[in-house]
């Protein structure tokens, strides 16, 4: 298929058959139930499922396969944001160009971050990193916003206003996100049998494009450009002594990676036109590795596991108040029921980044290999019960005989 390994081909099909029926698979609980809180069947979420899956799948890239950390991937996100809702503001609410001009800005940003940066490996690369993201992220905030020439417009955030001159944009032409007149909020609701199923226009063009780009890191994880950076990772010292120079490679996949994250940022825009110096802040850059890291770094889908898993727990747990936990604890009596609401209370709501802590160091002490590591044990567990049953029905079959 595609010219893929049959085990590749197996998890390009599951990602596919995954990403294309989420909003059912998101939606197990009926919507007037008092479980449907737990439900992430709905547009703007799924569609941050798939943005920063695909975000992570290209830090992959150079974290999983170069072994280069990077704590500056964040700028290119709102680079990425940036540039589309300059095209928004310039042409139309199309986002084509949007999404074309975030992938090239991006790429020439990671050029040059790249190049500075990458003299240095190990410890002194992630610090350069971090340094150049916290530097993007104060010109964003206040140097950019200069009234002289206000780029990103501060901490308000860049939009687009009635007064743009959108030089493209028709009288026809819808007034918000669009691909060729396809509106990206557009959503038809299904309903079946108490169940709601939300199918999201953004959603599904999103899906598309990290299938395409989840296809094109499978063949770079395959290519011989793959296992040059995969040598990178092993020892770069004795490659170097061979007499290849790994630089141009390091600085690809760095452009690549940089490449996806503009895309992420892109497409995050498309979906909501507004673009804001938060998305280049430390923390955000944290997240990423966060979520290669549980998900599996260096493995194929894992960084996209990884991210949907963080996304979902930051939605169901931010939004879990002291009444929620009332409620669920009311046949308690009335002490011991507000003793451990009171306890509760610290780890959801505005406390859910402990709980989202408490279990990424259970993962990291226990699944090194992120969540994928946890898939393939149960795999084999899986195995050994069923190859055990077989070898008892034998031993049965030949004591029976």
């Amino acid at each position: 298929m595609l010219n893929l390994e049959a085990k590749d081909a197996r998890t390009l099909v599951f990602v596919i058959a995954i990403t294309l029926l989420a909003p059912f698979i998101l939606n197990p609980f009926p919507e007037g139930s008092s479980l449907a809180q737990f439900n992430a069947g709905y547009p703007d979420l799924m569609q941050r499922f798939i943005i920063f899956g695909i975000l992570a799948i290209g830090f992959n890239i150079l974290f999983g396969l170069t072994g280069y950390l990077s704590f500056g991937h964040a700028a290119f996100l709102g680079v990425g944001s940036y540039s589309a809702v300059w095209m928004f503001k310039l042409l139309s609410y199309n986002i084509v160009p949007g999404i074309l001009l975030s992938v090239v800005m991006a790429g020439l940003f990671s050029v040059l971050i790249g190049w500075l940066c990458l003299r240095r490996s190990g410890i002194y690369f992630s610090i350069l990193t971090l340094a150049f993201a916290q530097m993007s992220f104060a010109i964003a905030y206040s140097v950019l916003s200069n009234p002289k020439f206000n780029l990103t417009n501060g901490e308000t955030g860049l939009q687009v206003y009635a007064d743009d001159p959108q030089y493209l944009q028709s009288d026809t032409a819808p007034t918000v996100p669009h691909l060729f007149g396809l509106e990206m909020n557009a959503t038809y609701k299904l309903e079946v049998a108490g169940w709601l199923f939300q199918l999201n226009a953004g959603y599904y063009f999103c899906a598309i494009i990290m299938i395409a780009l989840f296809y094109l890191t499978i063949r770079i994880f395959r290519s011989p450009f793959g296992l040059m950076l995969r040598a990178i990772k092993t020892n770069q010292t004795r490659l170097n002594y061979t007499g290849l120079n790994s630089r141009p490679y390091t600085l690809a996949a760095f452009v690549i990676s940089g490449m996806y994250a503009g895309l992420a940022g892109g497409l995050m825009a498309s979906m909501d036109p507004l673009a804001g110096a938060e998305r280049m802040q430390w923390t955000a850059s944290g997240e990423i590795v966060l979520m290669t890291i549980l998900g599996g770094t260096g493995t194929l889908i894992g960084p996209a596991l990884g991210a949907g898993f963080i996304k979902y727990l930051e939605n169901i747990f931010s939004k879990i108040n002291d009444s929620i936990l009332h409620t669920w604890f009311s046949i308690l009596p009335d002490g011991l029921e507000n003793a451990i609401v009171w306890v509760l209370h610290f780890f959801v709501g505005k406390g859910w980044h402990l709980t989202l802590g408490m279990l990424f160091m259970l993962i990291v002490i226990f699944l090194p290999g992120g969540l994928v590591e946890g898939a393939e044990r149960i795999r084999k567990f899986a195995k050994r019960k069923k190859d055990k049953r077989s070898d008892d029905q034998k031993l049965a079959s030949t004591a029976a005989e």
